[in-house]
């Protein structure tokens, strides 16, 4: 009888039946995909809303692949050339872990090195946040430089995000999530 019974509840539990049919169905719950206005489906740029979060997600791969770069080359620091590859090659990447939720009524972007949001939620990948990020991260690189990005990742933790972010002209400035002004590379697209 119990190799009856453990066949039964191993082919309910399978076939998604069992106590809770029995006792009822738990309260189902619907996760809408968020609703993205035209500038954010259709702008070759990034949504200023979006801003802040793009640039923690630029600084954070960034980060990674100079971490990884170090790691590979056993030296304390990378030489110019080894640099300005790593670079080119965080920005040219693929961008594709990387797209928007919306929590709360409050879209923002989602991916690796972004604070994590809550598991119930839709995200929207591909389309065009990656080539969005990636004109970001060219951006950020043509107007500070490799040589200053290089020296302020070197610093430590945290320095790369304040240059890129959070300082004066950062698009995370001030505590609001778009930041008052964009870099001039982006200024000079609009």
């Amino acid at each position: 009888m119990q190799p009856v019974l453990a066949a039964w509840l191993a082919l309910s539990l399978l076939a998604g039946t069992g106590a809770q049919d029995m006792c009822g169905d738990p309260p189902s719950r619907s996760v809408p995909a968020p609703q993205l206005s035209p500038e954010e489906r259709f702008s070759p740029h990034m949504p200023e809303s979006l801003r802040c979060d793009a640039c923690h997600a630029i600084a954070f791969q960034i980060e990674e692949q100079l971490r990884r770069a170090e790691g590979k080359v056993g030296r304390k620091a990378l030489s110019e050339s080894d640099y300005v590859e790593v670079l080119e090659r965080s920005c040219s990447q693929g961008w594709e872990s990387y797209g928007v939720q919306e929590l709360d009524g409050e879209k923002r972007l989602a991916g690796p090195g972004l604070p994590s949001q809550e598991p119930m939620t839709v995200m929207v990948m591909g389309g065009p946040w990656p080539g969005r990020l990636s004109k970001m991260c060219h951006s950020y690189v043509g107007e500070q430089g490799e040589a200053q990005i290089y020296g302020v990742y070197r610093r430590g933790p945290a320095a790369l995000r304040e240059l890129l972010c959070h300082g004066a002209k950062g698009p995370c400035a001030g505590g609001k999530a778009g930041g008052p002004s964009l870099p001039k590379a982006l200024q000079n697209e609009l």
